[in-house]
């Protein structure tokens, strides 16, 4: 990868790498729910599946993800969980990438702002197919099962995306694989 856009085979092909990702990463918290719930092993791939190889790739990897899972090994399960946890993940993949990909400069601080607004907006997309779902079913979703699912239970699970993340970004910085860039200079190096 250079600082010029990765062409679509290259996409894909790093899209079907975090999706492999996805698919084993959980496996790392034993298959309990109430720690993936915690780490949230599935979120860490599809964010960086956005950020370095944009928005259609993150939201796609997103999406299927619960579902691929699910039909793999079963979990997680389908309603509601998987469910809305694809819309969820969708969402990540989709809004980092747009907000990481527009940002001014490409560095840590944009990548931490991307972050944030990133998983305010997923769980919030979360949080409406809950009650979308648990409406459905005829069960409620309240105000303290939405913090609890979405912040609460999930620090540990956010802490680690914030730490781990960023890392990530800038170890493959550091080796020329994903850069940092202002989009003046961005703009004037794929010009040339």
């Amino acid at each position: 990868m250079n600082k010029k856009r990765n062409s679509p085979v290259l996409n894909l092909t790093l899209a079907a790498m975090f999706m492999a990702i996805g698919l084993v990463l959980p496996f790392l918290t034993g298959q309990i729910q109430q720690i993936g719930n915690m780490l949230l092993p599935m979120h860490i791939p599809v964010l960086l599946c956005g950020l370095i190889c944009g928005w259609k790739y993150g939201f796609a990897v997103g999406f299927i993800l619960p579902f691929l899972r699910y039909m793999l090994f079963g979990m997680p399960i389908l309603f509601p969980t998987g469910i809305s946890m694809a819309f969820e993940l969708a969402t990540y993949g989709l809004v980092i990438g747009l907000l990481y990909y527009h940002s001014r400069w490409q560095c840590v601080v944009a990548l931490y702002r991307s972050m944030i607004l990133t998983m305010l907006a997923g769980r919030a997309v979360w949080g409406i197919v809950q009650i979308l779902l648990l409406g459905i079913s005829g069960n409620g979703f309240t105000w303290q099962m939405f913090m609890a699912g979405a912040f609460i239970n999930a620090i540990p699970g956010i802490i680690l995306q914030l730490i781990l993340i960023p890392a990530i970004m800038v170890a493959l910085n550091r080796t020329g694989l994903v850069w940092f860039v202002h989009k003046t200079s961005y703009l004037q190096n794929v010009e040339d």
